[in-house]
């Protein structure tokens, strides 16, 4: 058995089929893997890992297999995808998911042909484990998979603890041991148990707080999007010699020398070094863009990013059009008991529809270039994509925000 300190659940216990895998080159990797990726460009402390997380994952569900009484292969197997269930992610985290998921097809939680080759796939044998099985609970299939991943899973319930600590900001406190304790199963389907719906809402809660301020704050989609945008050019770029599956099992530091060296993303790459950001040429709210836009694909995206370019008279690379997607709430289906029947928690709690509301309310499209040209930039955004919005009053608007913004993350 090992012993492991750790920030968040203090000492963390691994043994078995864990304890091999802990130091395969998969899980070393993520080592090198930053939990929030260009967050920490916002937030100074938020440097922690995949490496981290994935050991609070592994400890909360532990806590949480034996809670509901499983024991023998199939907790070892449930372990075992709780250790490894991000073993997929490639570097930055989420920050660059999309785009390689374009490319190849495969999220980060596919991750049937990592466990099955390599030392990964040779420990998880050796204690009598088949890959595959273990790659369908990381992808959350079958009844224990909901705990891997699912409205209700042991991943969530870490990572907005740690985030939170790891940012300083108090909004992902939830209570994870008591939403531990009050799991089970009903009918095949991972609830809480009764009088837990303020227990579920907490959670729903934190997210609902955590997304504004942590991982859609401003200055991270800024970062985020420039991160996208240097990573495809290199994609594209011949003498790069770097296609998109050998990207997702590359770290951090394996990308950003390979931004670094080469000639077309090194202006990216040094702003992103020295944290000289594109500013917002536009900051829209969703009832201001067209439906058009929202729905629009990638390659749709990048031409109206050419057309903006057009109209206000500077190079394509100057402009980066940011479109989230609808806002959505996972754990808005979580599952409780009330009064002996499963309900979904939209349907039990009446907070849901006003933390949607908020949602919506904070969605935003951005526009960003340089500081230099962001006047013109806007000016051309508001035309191209035919937004409900007065060109100068982007400007006014988006100067008061960013005062504002600057005296807490500059």
């Amino acid at each position: 058995m090992k012993v492991i300190k750790d920030s968040v659940h203090d000492h963390i216990q691994v043994d078995g089929v864990a304890r091999d895998l802990l130091d395969t080159p998969a899980l070393q990797r993520l080592r090198r893997i930053s939990q929030l990726g260009t967050v920490s460009l916002v937030y100074p402390s938020a440097n922690h890992t995949r490496f981290e997380h994935s050991l609070g994952v592994y400890h909360l569900a532990c806590q949480a297999l034996e809670q509901l009484g499983v024991d023998g292969k199939r907790a070892t197997r449930i372990r075992a995808a709780a250790l490894l269930h991000d073993v997929g992610h490639g570097p930055f985290s989420h920050n660059l998911e999309s785009l390689t998921y374009r490319r190849t097809g495969r999220y980060h939680d596919d991750v049937h042909d990592l466990l099955a080759g390599g030392t990964v796939g040779d420990v998880l044998r050796d204690h009598d484990l088949d890959p595959e099985a273990v790659a369908e609970l990381v992808a959350g299939d079958g009844q224990f998979g909901q705990l891997v991943s699912g409205e209700l899973d042991v991943d969530r319930m870490d990572y907005l603890v740690r985030d939170a600590h790891h940012t300083g900001v108090p909004y992902g406190t939830i209570d994870h041991g008591r939403l531990v304790r009050e799991l089970t199963f009903t009918d095949g389907t991972l609830v809480l148990d009764e009088g837990n719906v303020q227990t579920a809402e907490s959670l729903l809660v934190a997210r609902a707080l955590m997304n504004p301020t942590v991982y859609s704050h401003s200055v991270a989609r800024i970062s985020k999007a420039m991160l996208r945008r240097g990573t495809e050019q290199l994609l594209e770029s011949p003498s790069a010699d770097l296609d998109a599956a050998t990207l997702q099992r590359m770290d951090d530091a394996d990308l950003l020398v390979a931004l670094r060296s080469s000639e077309a993303t090194d202006e990216f790459s040094r702003r992103l070094d020295e944290r000289d950001l594109f500013k917002r040429a536009v900051w829209a709210e969703m009832d201001d863009v067209p439906g058009g836009v929202i729905e629009a694909d990638h390659e749709t995206i990048r031409a109206f990013e050419r057309d903006i370019a057009d109209a206000a008279a500077v190079d394509s690379d100057c402009v980066i059009l940011d479109v989230p997607g609808r806002p959505s709430m996972t754990e808005s289906t979580s599952r409780v008991l009330v009064n002996g029947d499963i309900r979904r928690l939209d349907e039990q709690s009446p907070l849901v529809e006003a933390l949607r509301a908020a949602q919506h309310s904070q969605w935003r499209l951005g526009v960003y270039s340089p500081a230099a040209m962001r006047d013109r930039v806007g000016r051309g955004a508001v035309e191209v994509l035919g937004l409900d919005i007065d060109g100068a009053l982007v400007s006014d608007v988006r100067n008061g925000l960013e005062t504002t913004l600057d005296q807490f993350t500059d």
